[in-house]
């Protein structure tokens, strides 16, 4: 009696381990395919980047009218890229209102005219856009360095078009890449110039106020008001070159 109750007890004892011990590979293989099969069912989770729609990771251009086009803008027009370097308004009697535009191939610099309805809607393409410090030109270039981490880098004056003119000792720009590289430049839209000639004031000579010329410190020829001197600063506009204040 007692060996068949020792036998007893070494076979419920051999059993409990039998229960405990990990299944054998091939279940375990069957087990986690099973799980991965379930979380395929489920879906990636909320967090995950695989749950973001792959065209909300995209850098996308956006529609804009033709009343919207400014200087510097890059679009997107029968499948080149282009940015535009000139632009004027015209309303053209029962025509509506145009804009024509001087544009740009980003590729091959070729420049062309076309005009635009202002109701016209156009494909826009953002560009990158990096702070610099100016430092100096030669020739052709100008000296750019990046302030945080000094490094110094070059590029044709042509990129700030007619706005190089403001250019400055340590004036903060902006350059504009598209595709890695400098696409264009630009200056701050306030600048401070200095009046290095003036025609003298007509004060009392017309009833109503007359703007004079003016010849700036960087060369270009603004009209300010008839009170403004030789050797004052005035607030110039870099879009437009006009007088702001002084």
């Amino acid at each position: 009696m007692q060996i068949l109750r020792r036998n007893l007890l070494e076979a419920s004892r051999r059993l409990s381990l039998l229960l405990r011990s990990p299944p054998p590979a091939t279940h375990r293989h069957a087990h986690a395919v099973a799980t991965l099969s379930a979380a395929a069912r489920r879906g990636p989770s909320a967090g995950s980047l695989a749950a973001t729609p792959w065209a909300a990771t995209q850098r996308r251009g956006a529609k804009m009218l033709g009343s919207d086009v400014k200087l510097g803008n890059v679009i997107q027009r029968r499948g080149r890229i282009y940015q535009v370097i000139k632009y004027n308004h015209s309303h053209q009697g029962r025509g509506g209102a145009t804009i024509q535009v001087e544009l740009r191939d980003v590729d091959t610099g070729n420049k062309t005219v076309e005009r635009f309805r202002t109701d016209e809607a156009l494909e826009r393409v953002f560009v990158e856009e990096k702070s610099f410090t100016y430092l100096y030109h030669e020739g052709d270039n100008v000296a750019l360095m990046e302030p945080s981490t000094f490094e110094q880098l070059e590029v044709s004056k042509d990129l700030f078009g007619k706005a190089a003119a403001y250019l400055k000792d340590e004036m903060k720009v902006t350059l504009q890449y598209f595709d890695g590289r400098p696409l264009s430049g630009s200056v701050p839209p306030r600048v401070t110039c200095t009046v290095v000639e003036a025609q003298p004031n007509t004060k009392g000579l017309t009833a109503q106020p007359q703007y004079k010329r003016v010849v700036l410190d960087n060369g270009l020829t603004v009209l300010a008001p008839p009170f403004i001197e030789v050797g004052e600063s005035i607030v110039i506009s870099t879009v437009d070159d006009s007088y702001m204040t002084r």
